[in-house]
């Protein structure tokens, strides 16, 4: 007679419990197991409880192939789901194998569990774990399908609505139902006051100050009183919530004509701009990719999306100055160079136009496109192309935790007929070109963070806290993968002969990047090189660069002129006809901003279940080594943390987007 002890878990999720009767069959090299009950005294499988029990068969099974689990109805009681974390068998030989499931078990149904440690295609070795595996795949590939997001752009997930997928990897009903509550909440302060659905006008800006009756933070007050400021308003290119767009210059475009003169009295004394620009002191935002998309029509008339270009100049107290601003692409007499010296409302109204389009870029393609919908990639690849006991699918499932579930609210509520960016400046039809030109100009080089800082030149920059909290969090991501893929393929050959792994990144490049081979985004891998930087790639895209577009949305955008997704009136074309109430004029109206208003703070909530960066709650590793690893990558993170928030400590703005604490593990809002 020989004993396997079984130890149970149940998830501490509300409702993971059940009462329901659940049986196991061992499945081994050398035959199986009857099917046994899991029967103790008392009530079993109690939320975030672990039973133990024993299965006990008339010799040894051989090698514990499969834990078979099922779960059958306790009288006429109505379905509960059950939510089973993991299975630890020791076996009579002593060996203890962890059996991972962190799913959602229906009654009637059944799921064979792999446990070990992790194993690629090519080290099977029995006949039975081969055809589990295939089978895995067929039924992963059926139930996850992709689907263009439209004629151009990347593919999603077919999933119509969040109901449809499988509950482990949907929203919490706790975390649905506070999401739902924060977006109530404020709409009904709105609503109460009558400013939902309003079409009249902000009359100045006392009036548009009544937003912070119904909600603010620190950061949203210190912007409505420095949005005005043009060294703030160069900040915010280093460190607001759109930080890697502008380039150092060694000359201006042709087409962007700043003169001398021009410029003269906002460099140092006795200074000019080409001693500037030869001392790497200035820079340039080129919005040349929005020349002539599709734009909102509103009451008639289509609205205009700038394509301008600002430049930047670094001065002597190391802080970033717009010094010349151009609306459009050519310039004209229509088209004339803006400057600090202008009226102050042009002035003013060149830098809001500026920000229209930057807002735009950032929401459309760094925050929802190449985020959120690259994370979206990168999620159902690997839900079709591994199976469960491979060693990536270990590694990477954390990180894709919910995205699917929030990806399919997005589409719904961002780019659906009656989403945010139906009322933006760009308009649906303009929002989709926007992405379909930004997916087509997507280079590897650009989500590389050292390589993307180095190619605009902004190594040396100071005050860049993005940078600089980015590449260290890059850099610590980059020594996790990279102890994680050594162990697993410790030569180049183990990488090329994974046809699971080669499939995964075939299908991100063919439904991600639409076999676009200019990009240089790999459509295989030869080493284990590639596959760390590729891996460290998905697993910063999104976490620290999610944070660092997501987290600071409501902070920054809130107060409405700091960075309108909708500007009613065209951008001006003569200097000195401006006025405070032009600029009154040109926002959105009281409704339409209590609309974004809504929707920024739902997506900057704090909500219940953030896992943070590091930290891996699901028991999947059955590896003392890997175990080790993500200690040392919570260790580092930690150290990190401690860094940020000394440096914070002495900042009049500290940044704090990219503390490792506020990073979630995935996309998850």
């Amino acid at each position: 007679m020989a004993e396997y002890k079984l130890q149970v878990s149940t998830g501490d999720m509300p409702s993971a419990g059940t009462w329901d009767h659940v049986s196991v069959t061992l499945i081994g090299s050398e035959g199986e197991s009857e099917k046994t009950d899991l029967d103790n005294w008392g009530r079993d499988f109690v939320t975030g409880k672990t039973g133990t029990y024993t299965v006990k068969t008339s010799s040894s099974l051989g090698k514990l192939l499969l834990v078979k689990v099922e779960k059958d109805p306790f009288l006429n009681f109505q379905e509960d789901e059950w939510y089973c974390s993991t299975i630890e068998v020791t076996t009579p030989e002593g060996d203890a194998i962890l059996f991972p499931c962190h799913r959602w078990i229906s009654r009637g149904e059944y799921v064979e569990l792999r446990g070990g440690r992790a194993v690629k295609f090519f080290e099977e070795e029995h006949r039975l774990l081969i055809e589990h595996r295939k089978k895995e795949l067929t039924l992963q590939k059926s139930l996850y399908q992709w689907k263009p997001l439209a004629e151009g752009l990347l593919h999603t997930s077919s999933f119509e609505n969040t109901s449809e997928l499988p509950a482990e990897i949907r929203f919490s009903q706790a975390k649905a139902d506070e999401i739902e509550d924060t977006t109530k909440q404020l709409g009904l302060k709105f609503k109460f006051k009558g400013m939902v659905g309003s079409t009249e006008k902000w009359k100045d800006l006392d009036d548009l100050k009544r937003l912070f009756n119904f909600q603010k933070t620190p950061m949203s007050e210190y912007v409505a009183e420095h949005w005005k400021e043009d060294d703030f308003y160069g900040y915010q290119f280093l460190n607001g919530v759109n930080p890697t767009l502008i380039k150092r210059r060694s000359e201006l475009p042709r087409n962007f004509p700043v003169t001398e003169e021009m410029v003269k009295p906002f460099l140092a004394e006795g200074s000019s701009l080409m001693r500037e620009i030869g001392k790497g002191n200035i820079f340039l935002l080129d919005q040349k990719k929005l020349d002539g998309i599709p734009t909102y029509v509103y009451n008639g008339e289509s609205l205009t999306v700038t394509s301008g270009l600002c430049l930047f100049y670094l001065n002597q107290q190391s802080k970033l100055m717009p010094i010349a601003i151009q609306l459009h692409q050519q310039p004209s007499e229509k088209n004339p160079i803006f400057l600090p010296s202008d009226l102050e409302t042009d002035w003013l109204l060149a830098k809001m136009f500026i920000k229209n389009a930057d807002a735009l870029d950032h929401e459309v393609v760094h925050h929802l496109m190449n985020t959120h919908f690259m994370g979206e990639v990168y999620t159902v690849a690997t839900l079709r192309c591994f199976p469960v006991i491979h060693p990536l699918y270990k590694l990477l499932i954390p990180h894709f935790k919910s995205t699917l579930n929030i990806n399919i609210g997005a589409r719904v509520s961002l780019i659906g007929p009656d989403g945010i960016f139906k009322t933006s400046t760009a308009g649906l039809e303009g929002t989709i070109e926007i992405m379909r030109r930004s997916l087509h100009e997507m280079t590897y080089s650009s989500v590389c963070l050292p390589e993307n800082i180095a190619a605009r030149g902004l190594e040396s920059i100071p005050n860049y806290y993005y940078r600089d909290d980015g590449l260290k969090l890059w850099y610590i991501i980059n020594r996790f993968v990279r102890a994680a893929v050594e162990y697993y393929y410790p030569s180049d050959a183990d990488v090329c002969k994974d046809t699971e792994l080669q499939d995964w990144i075939c299908e991100i490049f063919i439904y991600g990047l639409l076999r676009n081979y200019g990009s240089g985004f790999p459509d295989s891998f030869r080493s284990n090189e590639e596959l760390i930087r590729f891996i460290t790639v998905v697993i910063f895209t999104v976490s620290v660069q999610h944070a660092a577009v997501n987290n600071g949305q409501f902070d920054f955008y809130y107060w409405i002129l700091n960075g309108p997704l909708l500007l009613h009136k065209p951008p001006p074309t003569t200097k000195g006809q401006s006025s405070m109430e032009t600029i009154m004029e040109t926002l959105p109206n009281v409704g339409e901003t209590v609309a974004t208003s809504v929707f920024l703070n739902q997506l900057s909530g704090k909500y219940s279940g953030l896992v943070p960066l590091g930290q891996y709650p699901e028991k999947r590793f059955d590896e003392p080594e890997l175990t080790q690893v993500i200690l040392e990558f919570q260790a580092e993170l930690s150290k990190l943390g401690e860094e940020i928030v000394k440096r914070n400590s002495q900042l009049e703005l500290p940044y704090d987007y990219l503390l490792p604490s506020r990073i979630e593990n995935s996309v998850s809002i």
